[in-house]
């Protein structure tokens, strides 16, 4: 078969060779091949359980599909440009194995419901494996909270010292985040496993196909109800997308902290030289490539997002050429973030942290200026009049090239009256810390009671991971 003898005979003369090239989504889309035997196993399945195939037809179907997918796993598939994607090249190797059986599988089907059943069912495998690799930078994140919760470094804002806060703290906040990047990944997936096949072309098809029926062989939660949409509209693959750049943001900012961090200006922590590279012309450099990568990365996926929504935006029903562009950035997307996820959480676990480098920023700031204003406040004095009172008291440390905690107390009564001998506990970063002991709070021991409930959490999130895994592994076989 020809790539002309795919139409069926309707062209005069055969598609040029720079057509061909320009066409073919082969070199790509060959990577969906499980899942496109895995979609037509099932709709062989239904047609047979229909009335449509025989029993001989569908056991010949299944035993060339079996025989296939071991040359795929085996890298003897040859694949064709002239058999434009991995639709018709799996189907064409089935006709050679079987015969007019393997010709008899495309009944009640077309290429738009069938490669955008296929998007989906890899896109749901990957989400899954998305979300295990979360949690487990997320884990490599709580080790280095748990063992953190009592290291002080400087919070900021606007890259300025701000108040002291626990490092155990700060590693909980990308916890958080990912957290959230997770329950996205997972609320989207359920959008993406809705089953398209059955929707043939763009109406549907006149053979008495039972589609709840795939579904359940498919393990679908859902079945797209109008089959217009169910070819054309590409919105899981954006939504997915924008997940993942969310995602991808948030590894981004951490990785510009890590950055500044291993800056021997700040020097509040070392990466693992496995992760890290020199210089081919300065010999003291220790650069770190990992996170700068990633952060560079994320544009990558960033403008994924943005071309999927211009690719959709113009698109009127039902399915248009147009939609051969979804692949490259989605496949692109998924490899990038699942790679990124990866050496993560390895890195995370190669971190060394620094803990007198970071106390000793935390002097250079001021950052109990707010707890001695706080503790104004429970004397009795207004809050804006206790501000005022240690901006002066800020200026004067500063004049004097000193912390607050190093002015003598009768400097600092020169400020108010109000202040006595026990002001010292609170002027301490252990004592700021220790002060905010309230949930969600940067205090030691609220640290150690979030990490607990994290790692509580994602127990019970890998179980029942691992259950899922088990009853699809299950059902399948």
């Amino acid at each position: 078969m020809s790539h002309s003898e795919i139409w069926s005979g309707r062209f005069n003369e055969p598609v040029s060779e720079l057509v061909k090239q320009y066409t073919g989504s082969i070199d790509f889309d060959k990577r969906l091949a499980h899942w496109d035997i895995q979609g037509s196993l099932a709709h062989a399945q239904m047609l047979h359980e229909s009335g449509v195939l025989s029993a001989q037809d569908l056991a010949q179907i299944q035993q060339g599909m079996k025989e296939i997918k071991a040359d795929i796993d085996a890298g003897n598939l040859k694949w064709s440009l002239d058999l434009e994607d991995v639709h018709m090249n799996i189907e064409r190797r089935l006709t050679d194995k079987i015969g007019d059986a393997g010709k008899r599988l495309h009944t009640g089907r077309s290429r738009n419901d069938q490669v955008a059943t296929d998007i989906r069912l890899w896109l749901r495998d990957e989400i899954s494996t998305i979300r295990i690799l979360i949690k487990e930078l997320q884990s490599a994140l709580l080790k280095l909270a748990e063992k953190n919760a009592d290291t002080v470094m400087p919070g900021f804002t606007h890259l300025q010292v701000a108040q002291p806060v626990s490092f155990g703290h700060h590693m909980l906040a990308y916890v958080e985040m990912l957290g959230r990047d997770d329950e996205r990944m997972a609320d989207c997936r359920k959008r993406v496993n809705r089953m398209p096949l059955g929707a043939a072309a763009l109406a549907g098809t006149t053979f008495p196909i039972q589609r709840e029926l795939t579904a359940q062989l498919l393990n679908f939660e859902q079945i797209c109800q109008n089959s217009l949409d169910a070819v054309s509209d590409r919105d899981f693959a954006i939504e997915f997308t924008a997940a993942a750049s969310l995602l991808m943001v948030h590894l981004s900012r951490l990785s510009e902290e890590l950055i500044l961090w291993m800056s021997p200006r700040f020097g509040f922590i070392d990466i693992a030289d496995r992760f890290c590279t020199g210089s081919s012309i300065m010999p003291q450099k220790k650069n770190p490539d990992v996170p700068e990568l990633v952060r560079g990365k994320s544009g990558r996926v960033i403008g994924h997002l943005t071309g999927l929504i211009m690719l959709m935006k113009s698109q009127p029903l039902a399915y248009n050429k147009d939609n051969q562009e979804d692949k490259e950035p989605l496949f692109d997307t998924v490899d990038t973030v699942i790679n990124t996820l990866r050496v993560y959480a390895d890195m995370m676990r190669g971190v060394t942290v620094k803990p007198e480098n970071m106390r000793a920023a935390v002097l250079q700031g001021f950052a109990t200026a707010t707890d001695l204003a706080d503790y104004l406040v429970k004397k009795g004095l207004p809050f804006r009049d206790s501000h005022e009172v240690v901006a002066l008291a800020v200026r004067h440390a500063d004049t004097q090239k000193c912390d607050l905690a190093d002015l003598p107390l009768d400097v600092l009564r020169g400020f108010s009256n109000l202040i006595e001998n026990d002001v010292y506990q609170i002027l301490t970063p252990e004592g700021s810390l220790n002060a905010r002991n309230h949930l969600g709070g940067t205090a030691p021991e609220q640290v150690r009671y979030q990490v607990a409930r994290w790692q509580k959490l994602l127990a019970e999130s890998f179980s029942g991971s691992l259950k899922s895994n088990n009853s699809l592994l299950s059902e399948s076989n």
